[in-house]
């Protein structure tokens, strides 16, 4: 996960939404911490479980980790800060089948799983300009 994080991190730029979907445990806070390391962050970076989102600076952006798991609506979202977010910065999404309705058409899904034997798994879903944007990146 860290390898990807650090192929992906140079190509992200504002307004990008990735989001992250699996099970407890998948790996999806493990690799927006890793991709987080990659654009610069040195710091310990918590799950935002219980806050609904935290921010970064990066010397280019500001990244918004959300994670929806606690989300009764999708309507919360606004609450959250969600469209200052999407206008700024980089927005990373955990659990976003918790405001799929939110969700813009143009953004990269990784959807991670994990097996009884704790092997993971991690599948790219490019949709709109990210299907050009990865078929560029991974030739």
């Amino acid at each position: 996960m860290a390898a990807l994080a650090a192929r992906l991190a140079p190509i992200l730029r504002a307004r990008d939404i990735i989001t992250l979907q699996g099970d407890l445990g998948a790996g999806k806070t493990a690799f927006a911490r890793a991709l987080l390391k990659a654009l610069g962050i040195p710091d310990e970076v918590p799950s935002p479980t219980f806050t609904l989102v935290q921010t970064y600076e990066t010397s280019s952006f500001p990244v918004h980790h959300f994670d929806l798991y606690r989300l009764k609506k999708p309507e919360e979202l606004e609450e959250l800060g969600w469209e200052d977010a999407c206008a700024d910065g980089l927005v990373l999404v955990e659990w976003p089948e918790r405001a799929i309705t939110c969700m813009p058409r143009d953004r990269l899904t990784l959807v991670f799983a994990a097996d009884a034997q704790g092997q993971r798994t991690l599948r790219l879903e490019p949709q709109g300009s990210w299907t050009q944007r990865l078929e560029d990146f991974m030739p």
